[in-house]
């Protein structure tokens, strides 16, 4: 008698999963956002100190994909987020052509690409921090979970604007393009209250999106 031949994988079982192919992906994307950037940008100095987070988050990333794998929903939005700095890295903030055409269009006084960075500032740092407490640490779903996150997401915020503080007094009107303020005395105060805004905005849109996606990580 013979064997009968065994059943043939079906393209569902052949084809990769979202999960899987999720960093690849997003490290191709950040790595093009990178490389396109860095040809040619408006002042190489200010392009560095702009994709920097490109620069360390990278090589983390690439080490710990299988280690330590992160949501699909995370990798597609650390992405999106270095496309951003990429951006203002290139043009410098005060003079990306997005942010020119949204002035003109809403009668703006001023370009407004910044203000777009600082948001992602608060969104994207959220949910990492979201992901990493609920993976790292015994805190459980919650408000307090919630607060923490926005606390975190704060925090970086402020460390960057103390980064800001360093090149200006480091480096003088050479740091202007790298800070971006465009004679608004408030800009400070904008920038961390939009980072607010995006850490909050993170965890209510996209907090049970990502809570079904930690569920099928897998375990290690």
């Amino acid at each position: 008698m013979r064997p009968e031949p065994a059943p043939r994988p079906t393209d569902a079982q052949t084809s990769p999963s979202p999960r899987a192919i999720a960093a690849p992906a997003a490290l191709a994307a950040a790595l093009l956002a990178l490389a396109v950037s860095g040809i040619a940008p408006k002042d190489r100095l200010t392009w560095l100190m702009e994709v920097a987070p490109i620069l360390v988050a990278l090589p983390v990333l690439v080490a710990t994909r299988r280690t330590f794998p992160l949501t699909p929903l995370l990798y597609a939005l650390l992405a999106v987020h270095a496309a951003i700095l990429a951006v203002g890295g290139h043009y410098t903030y005060a003079e990306v052509p997005l942010g020119f055409w949204v002035s003109d269009a809403l009668g703006l006084a001023r370009n407004h690409y910044d203000r777009l960075g600082h948001l992602a500032q608060g969104f994207v740092p959220a949910l990492v921090a979201r992901e990493l407490l609920l993976r790292t640490s015994p805190l459980r779903r919650g408000r307090w979970l919630f607060v923490l996150v926005t606390a975190v997401a704060l925090a970086i915020s402020a460390l960057y604007e103390l980064v800001e503080w360093g090149a200006a007094l480091s480096l003088g009107q050479s740091a202007d393009a790298f800070l971006g303020t465009q004679g608004d005395p408030w800009d400070t105060q904008w920038d961390m209250f939009l980072a607010l805004l995006g850490a909050l905005a993170a965890q209510l849109a996209l907090a049970r999106t990502q809570d079904r996606q930690l569920a099928e990580l897998p375990v290690r």
